[in-house]
C-alpha cells in the first residue's frame, strides 16, 4: 500500500518552475541566479545558431543529455488521396513546407532514469 501512495504522490507532483531550476543550479554551483540565467540564455543562442538556416541542423546539449535535430518537411500539394482512416478517396488541402525540431535523449540521460 505504501508504494502505491508514494507512486501516486510523485505522479501528481508539479514540475519545478524556471526560477526554482535556476535557484537549484545556483545553489549547487555557487553561482548567482543571474549568472545561471545568463548561461541558459547563451545556451539558447548557440542552439538557435546551430538549428537555424545557416546552422548544421544538429545541436547536442553539452554533457550528452539531448540531441536536437531539425527535419525539413516539404510542401504537399492539394489533391485527392486515400484517407488512411476511412480507406476512401478524399480531397486534402495543400500544406506549406515546415520544419520540425526533434529532441532525442542520449545514453547518459537514459541511464539516469
Amino acid at each position: 500500500m505504501a508504494t502505491k501512495k508514494a507512486a501516486k504522490k510523485s505522479a501528481t507532483a508539479k514540475p519545478p518552475t524556471k526560477s526554482e531550476v535556476y535557484a537549484a543550479i545556483a545553489e549547487k554551483t555557487g553561482l548567482a541566479k543571474k549568472q545561471v540565467a545568463g548561461v541558459f540564455e547563451a545556451l539558447a543562442g548557440v542552439a538557435s545558431a546551430n538549428l537555424g538556416k545557416k546552422g548544421s541542423g544538429v545541436f547536442v546539449v553539452p554533457p550528452g543529455l539531448l540531441k536536437l535535430t531539425v527535419k525539413n518537411i516539404p510542401a504537399k500539394a492539394a489533391g485527392k488521396r486515400m484517407d488512411p482512416f476511412t480507406k476512401t478517396e478524399k480531397f486534402f488541402p495543400a500544406k506549406p513546407a515546415s520544419k520540425r525540431v526533434r529532441a532525442r535523449p542520449m545514453k547518459s540521460l537514459k541511464d539516469m532514469v
